[in-house]
């Protein structure tokens, strides 16, 4: 590979040390062409900012024959409001940024200060903020170094973390199942060669006063145990990256030999089924409930609360209502032989509450978590309306995360409503011979008793027509004149 850097004046003699930078991270960008930046202001994501900014003004960038694009680059810059220096940084990452002519935002977040562990609280919210605002084909870049992998890895070791945790951070986190890529280009370089390099290019960097607290595990670490460390072996710094890298593929082969049987016990909803862990010894279960776990993007949950998950949840009667907080707003809990992941959402058990749907609007009145559609079977619509975002119904990705049901249309006569809860008196589905009560017919079709209120229950007038996603009345089949298409999907 060569780079030709064009723009810039570097003295001859550091020439190489600052080459050995853009190559290093030219390579961990690729083939990614468009970036979003994390810019706190620091010396690590100022020394990134700076290597970005010479890549995306060379001339040309040659990957062997192959050349490329100009790199598109932002930075976002969030504001935590945790300190009294929080406006200065970010008119400061505003300066650079407009300096270099990059794309710069300022996102504000909250971060309650009363609970908890604060520096977790923060980082999540910010990770969160900053996936939000990620574009498609776009990757987030962090400016993690190697004191930052070491002091990641002697955290977990504090915490009694297995391999998963020790593995620490990788310099590439391809996320398919969250649609985003986390790089993080700098993970080799230690802080000595950032601050060599930021120095030598001039820069100007943001020094937080909070980098002195020795009540931060992460600062106390930083200050207090890591120069020991490295002092009695200065390359420890590097043992520990091994040692990360050594975890990272052991969990990386675990979760190859895992992975049929992962897709074996686990259901088309997502839900696992415990028949065949039972039969299982506790290391293999244990790691299977991790994975399961990870796929959902949640958090790992300590090893005390993974036993927990299995004895009081996966274990608990089968007429239990057992259930355990696993993060912000979801719970594991049973049902029959399964477990499920399950976000909370406000139930409606008022059954005579009703959410019109006018025939002539493309979607009712309805609750804020609550995404649905629908649309003429007959009528021309390229567009599929949400109260969120907008779905082209030729995009079969988009429509196969969505469920549909296809019921007749309503007559002139007849009210459409949404309503949620119970319904009294015998309803007669298809597909059953004889009418059944609600409760039964949920029974039936194994229907989890969360699931049961959350429901969305389409109205003709006073008649049940469907309960969506789930079953249609014989007062709903649709004839082949003109139909409804529902499409509807509660937020996960």
């Amino acid at each position: 590979m060569r780079v030709a850097v064009m723009s810039f004046e570097i003295n001859k003699k550091h020439e190489k040390q600052i080459q050995k930078f853009l190559y290093h991270v030219s390579d961990c960008i690729a083939p990614y062409r468009s970036i979003l930046l994390a810019f706190s202001g620091g010396l690590d994501s100022t020394v990134l900012l700076n290597i970005l900014v010479m890549l995306r003004d060379m001339d040309v960038i040659f990957f062997g024959k192959e050349q490329r694009n100009k790199l598109l680059l932002r930075a976002m810059h969030i504001h935590h409001a945790l300190n009294y220096r929080a406006d200065w940084w970010a008119e400061h990452c505003a300066r650079e940024c407009y300096r270099h002519n990059v794309i710069f935002n300022i996102k504000h977040i909250t971060v309650n200060k009363k609970s908890g562990n604060i520096e977790a609280r923060a980082r999540n919210a910010r990770y969160q903020a900053l996936l939000m605002t990620l574009k498609t084909n776009e990757a987030l870049l962090t400016a993690h170094h190697k004191d930052d992998q070491a002091e990641t890895c002697l955290l977990a070791l504090k915490r009694g973390s297995g391999p998963n945790g020790l593995a620490a951070m990788s310099s590439s986190s391809n996320e398919s199942n969250l649609k985003y890529c986390l790089l993080r280009p700098l993970l080799s370089f230690s802080r000595e060669e950032l601050e060599t390099y930021a120095r030598l290019c001039g820069l100007h960097w943001i020094e937080d006063d909070d980098n002195a607290n020795l009540k931060l595990d992460r600062i106390f670490l930083r200050l207090k145990i890591l120069p020991s460390l490295k002092q009695r072996w200065p390359k420890f710094p590097d043992a520990i990256a091994r040692s990360a890298k050594l975890c990272a593929e052991q969990e990386e082969l675990l979760d190859e030999l895992l992975k049929d049987t992962l897709a074996n016990v686990v259901a088309p909803d997502k839900s696992l089924n415990l028949t065949p862990l039972k039969a299982m010894n506790e290391v293999k279960r244990s790691a299977l409930l991790r994975r399961w776990l990870a796929s959902l993007a949640i958090k790992m949950p300590t090893r005390k609360n993974l036993i927990r998950v299995w004895e009081e949840v996966a274990l608990s009667r089968r007429d239990s209502v057992a259930q355990l907080k696993i993060d912000e707003n979801r719970f594991v809990r049973r049902f029959k032989d399964r477990l499920h992941i399950v976000k909370f959402v406000p139930c409606f058990i008022d059954s005579k509450t009703q959410f019109l749907w006018p025939v002539g609007s493309e979607q009712p009145c309805l609750p804020s978590w609550f995404v649905g559609i629908i649309y003429r079977h007959l009528v021309k619509e390229e567009v599929i309306r949400t109260s969120c975002n907008y779905i082209n119904i030729n995009n079969e990705k988009n429509i196969s995360q969505l469920k549909v049901t296809i019921v007749r249309a309503p007559t002139t006569s007849e009210e459409v409503s949404i309503r949620f809860g119970s319904v009294s008196g015998l309803l007669h589905i298809i597909n059953r011979s004889r009418r059944r009560t609600l409760k039964k017919i949920w029974q039936e079709l194994g229907v989890p008793p969360w699931q049961r209120l959350s429901t969305p229950l389409l109205f003709y007038n006073d008649k049940l027509i469907s309960a969506l996603g789930v079953f249609i009345t014989r007062d709903g089949i649709a004839n082949q004149d003109v139909q409804w298409k529902i499409f509807w999907q509660l937020e996960l």
